[in-house]
């Protein structure tokens, strides 16, 4: 007989995450390596086996160097291997969308630092919608790069603009949330934005977001929310890593 109440193995498990500022003084995230094997560890004891480091890449603030990072990122590897600590870790970006970034596409595509199949994470502002996001969009994918759109719960144009939503999904952009605004980290608003779109079934990746310890820790609330197992239970694209 089926067990139709039984609850998915996995939902006491954090999945792979594909959003994290674990690479040591380079933007607003971790400090030192310390604390980014600290946090490695914590995230293992979560379930996570496969994490995605994303450091800003934003021309003013945060003007990091692509082949930087991947050197870095090289030497947390080695550290996380040296600890014995079973986690997969890669390197990619959050790229914030502006004049710059335009540019790499229209002149250096191949540079960008992307995860998976070609996922290509990118921010904007909070506040107002990009001018030039359709025409973002539409270049990304021409490369044959996959739009991710890093935490739009977050994003003030788009909270309660459900057509916006819908609209960025047609257009093939890949909704990426942060589990930790389910915790309310951010603010009770943002948290019932993250719900609502969870509960419209448009989320497909999540991630942590994860700057800190603090942020680290405000997984574990995250996840005795009942929105974090019905998001896992939907086609997440983590689970493809």
């Amino acid at each position: 007989m089926f067990k139709i109440f039984q609850k998915p193995e996995y939902t006491s498990r954090y999945v792979n995450d594909i959003h994290s500022h674990l690479l040591p003084g380079i933007d607003d995230g971790v400090q030192s390596f310390d604390e980014s094997l600290a946090i490695l560890r914590l995230l293992y004891d979560k379930g996570t086996r496969k994490i995605v480091t994303t450091p800003h890449i934003k021309s003013d603030f945060y003007p990091n160097n692509e082949s930087d990072l991947i050197k870095i990122g090289d030497v947390l590897k080695k550290q996380v291997h040296q600890e014995n600590i079973q986690m997969e870790v890669s390197v990619a970006a959050e790229y914030f969308l502006d004049e710059a970034l335009i540019e790499k596409l229209n002149k250096t595509p191949e540079i960008l630092l992307t995860f998976g199949d070609r996922y290509l994470l990118f921010e904007t502002s909070f506040y107002n919608r990009p001018l030039y996001l359709n025409e973002f969009i539409f270049k990304a994918q021409s490369l044959g790069l996959k739009p991710v759109l890093a935490h739009p719960e977050r994003y003030s144009y788009l909270y309660q603009n459900l057509e916006a939503v819908h609209d960025l999904v047609q257009r093939g952009v890949l909704l990426q949330l942060n589990v930790i605004s389910l915790a309310g980290f951010y603010s009770k608003q943002i948290k019932r934005f993250a719900e609502r779109l969870i509960n419209e079934e448009v989320i497909r990746f999540i991630g942590s977001d994860c700057h800190n310890q603090l942020q680290c820790e405000a997984i574990s609330i995250a996840m005795r929310n009942k929105h974090y197992s019905k998001v896992i239970a939907q086609p997440l694209l983590n689970y493809s890593l």
